[in-house]
């Protein structure tokens, strides 16, 4: 049979109320009493109903993580954001519903407007996301991994694309490149408003034009075997080009394979950078000098202050868009 807060409450010696009150946090109750309270809850194994504890505290314990996987993408690097953004709603007592309808926009406000969340995290964000205007007029507060065009009235976590680009060019010109070849994300996502990716291309440009470098920009691949067609393509286009940036996580994942194959030896005859997590580089055995792209950090940022606002609104402050700092690692691939 399932244990009541009746049971809780006798096996602790406390009332049912004080052990509701404990449970929801409505009134303040003593080290000792909670303490009997907690260990009761373990002894006996008691979960409380979240239908009951939604009516009782007008909360539901629920994070809303709206995202897109596009058939046209690249799964694994979207699922680097998913794992922080659950494991931290975890560990400050939010369940996660993952919400990954074609939709989105209609997806946004069925789940807030029936109150089936606490607030929201919304991945994929494009240069001028749909969803914004809905996530603005939403009685539930939202947080951002993603940089859009328009920041107002909702906190923003992403990483500096631009001062990532202007690193990773500054580490091959201080080496002494002198022509670079620079592999964006795919064309499709340009056009889907993927402004990390333009962010990025247009400073490693403007970073080489100040140099003086000669920089070739070139749209990468997602997918096999178009992936290993394109780089074989790009690298014979531009043969006296002594290293390879890359902003393609797809690209990436397959460019050891691709090297090996046409007999190109790193860092004895391509310098090769990138930008990709520490997670997706073991992942995927990749042993380039990269930015680290920082999803963890993004994904904690955004909970973190999503749940402020969801207990606190007044101490989380005014909407905030921060920027997380790049960080190089260096593992031998450029000379």
């Amino acid at each position: 049979m399932a244990v009541t807060i009746s049971d809780v409450a006798r096996h602790a010696g406390v009332s049912p109320s004080t052990v509701s009150y404990a449970i929801s946090g409505k009134r303040t109750i003593s080290p000792s009493t909670r303490e009997r309270i907690d260990a009761a809850i373990a002894h006996l194994g008691f979960t409380a109903n979240a239908g009951a504890r939604a009516l009782a505290t007008s909360q539901t314990m629920v994070i809303g993580l709206l995202t897109q996987f596009h058939q046209d993408e690249f799964a694994p690097a979207m699922l680097q954001y998913v794992l922080p953004v659950s494991d931290t709603a975890r560990e400050l007592g939010y369940d996660i519903l993952l919400v990954t309808e074609t939709d989105a926009t209609a997806a946004l406000n069925r789940v807030t407007r029936t109150g089936m969340v606490d607030g929201v995290v919304l991945l994929d964000v494009i240069h001028e996301d749909p969803r914004l205007e809905t996530m603005r007029a939403a009685p539930q507060p939202g947080a951002l991994v993603g940089l859009p065009k328009h920041t107002e009235g909702l906190d923003v976590f992403d990483l500096d694309f631009g001062e990532s680009a202007r690193m990773l060019v500054d580490h091959l010109y201080g080496l002494g490149h002198r022509e670079i070849v620079v592999v964006s994300p795919p064309k499709h996502v340009f056009e889907r408003g993927g402004a990390y990716g333009w962010r990025f291309r247009d400073a490693a440009l403007e970073r080489g034009a100040r140099y003086g470098l000669q920089m070739h920009p070139y749209y990468g691949e997602s997918q096999q075997p178009a992936i290993g067609h394109s780089i074989n393509a790009i690298l014979d286009a531009r043969p006296t080009a002594t290293a390879l940036i890359v902003h393609n996580d797809a690209t990436i994942a397959a460019l050891p394979a691709v090297l090996a194959a046409r007999g190109t030896r790193v860092p004895m005859d391509l310098s090769v950078v990138s930008l990709y997590s520490k997670d997706f580089g073991r992942a995927f055995s990749l042993p380039y000098t990269a930015v680290e792209s920082s999803p963890d950090q993004l994904g904690q940022q955004a909970v973190r202050q999503l749940v402020r606002r969801i207990t606190n609104p007044e101490l989380a402050g005014a909407p905030v868009t921060r920027f997380v700092a790049p960080e190089l690692t260096n593992r031998g691939s450029t000379r």
